[in-house]
């Protein structure tokens, strides 16, 4: 027998990203395991993405080969100090109950590098293997999301020492954008893969439907759904554009984050009327505001970071046959231009660019969005399928 020990931060029933990456992926990599006598320990955390909602899960599941223990951690508020503790807790929870167990393998899925970093640790500690699934390029984004120089000039060289140690080690590493390829050049030890972000089969299942609530407004309704943190400067874009858009257009942002207090301080100074704001919600009843959209938005900030990252966002919204508007750039841009041609692409911070294209756009006729072939492209199944085998590969 086997044994894989199964590093996520965020795991089901959470609403994030690394959730519904790493959620599906364990279903498949357990069915494989299953006939080749492996077993798999994951430690992930309670439920803990937005303070504003919480959903019961248990602490320690099993079920057939699979043992989930998930870790309690303290309220943040996503802001970089609040993570900075409740990532200790994780950290030194792990490390506590994995003592006396034997792995012959560690997985970490990561988007912050302390993931990694934890893998790397007990992987190393252990000489064993390790395999990365890097979702985000931590180094760079706090490059671009920290404002003091100070305390740069302390957490740089730190976060590039830490890199180094995790990436040099990795026999494997996973990129979730192939943008983030020109980075990890010098990381020549691992070999490499690119499995992106995919589509889920309930969002699959909801591109065949159309159910449009009755009950609304005569305005068009644009839709966000996700963090409103520093990262995605909702407060640069969505009052400027709604305060244009108020006689034809309204704005539901559904979500929470270290930035949403800036993103009310705008609608208060602009006096904006168009633009709703509501707490997170469950999978189910964010479908519904989906397909009670006209549009849906993703925006992410100007940081040079974000160049080279695809947002998981993408894959979702994608699958309602609804006009994309995408603020982004670099090799997001570059991914949604070629995929869905049928978006709205405005460059980040450009609220007047956004309303020039909505207005002509709407002047226009257009046939109806059809996703067929970005499905048959990026079917998650077909993904983790194959990046599970890419594991137990390492394993064997």
């Amino acid at each position: 027998m086997k044994r894989i020990l199964y590093l996520t931060f965020y795991f089901k029933p959470d609403l994030c990203a690394g959730s519904f990456r790493n959620s599906p992926l364990l279903e498949e990599l357990a069915l494989q395991g299953k006939n080749k006598n492996i077993e798999i320990d994951v430690f992930t955390t309670l439920p803990n993405r937005y303070s504003s909602f919480s959903q019961g899960a248990e602490a320690v599941e099993v079920d057939g080969n699979v043992k989930i223990e998930r870790i309690a951690i303290p309220q943040h508020n996503s802001g970089i100090k609040d993570q900075s503790i409740s990532f200790k807790t994780y950290f030194d929870e792990v490390k506590s109950r994995i003592k006396g167990q034997h792995y012959d393998l560690v997985f970490a899925s990561s988007s912050r590098l302390f993931t990694a970093y934890l893998g790397y640790t007990i992987a190393k500690k252990r000489n064993i293997p390790l395999y990365l699934d890097i979702r985000d390029i931590f180094v760079d984004t706090i490059n671009d999301v920290l404002k003091s120089p100070v305390i740069k000039i302390g957490a740089i060289p730190i976060l590039k020492y830490i890199e180094k140690k995790t990436f040099g080690y990795a026999k494997h590493i996973n990129l979730i954008s192939a943008g983030f390829k020109p980075y990890f050049s010098t990381y020549k030890k691992a070999t490499y893969s690119y499995f992106s972000n995919g589509i889920d089969q309930v969002f699959i299942d909801e591109n065949k439907r159309v159910n449009q609530s009755e009950a609304r407004s005569e305005k068009k309704r644009i839709v966000y759904a996700g963090n409103i943190g520093e990262g995605q400067g909702l407060h640069k874009i969505v009052p400027q554009a709604a305060k244009q858009l108020s006689h034809s257009h309204e704005f539901h942002i559904i979500g929470d984050g270290g930035a949403k207090k800036l993103l009310i301080d705008q609608i208060e100074e602009l006096e904006v009327s168009n633009i709703i704001l509501r707490d997170p919600m469950g999978r189910n009843d964010l479908i519904q505001e989906y397909h009670n959209a006209d549009y849906l938005l993703i925006h992410l900030n100007d940081y040079e970071a974000f160049k080279k990252v695809l947002p998981s966002k993408i894959f979702e919204l994608a699958m309602f046959n609804k006009p994309l508007l995408a603020g982004v750039n670099g090799y997001a841009r570059e991914f949604i231009q070629d995929n869905l041609g049928d978006s709205l692409l405005f460059f980040p911070g450009g609220a007047l660019e956004l309303v020039e294209k909505l207005n002509k756009y709407e002047s226009e006729e257009h046939d109806p969005v059809d996703r067929s072939d970005f499905i048959r492209k990026f079917n998650r199944d077909a993904i983790n399928e194959k990046m599970a085998t890419s594991i137990l590969d390492l394993l064997n």
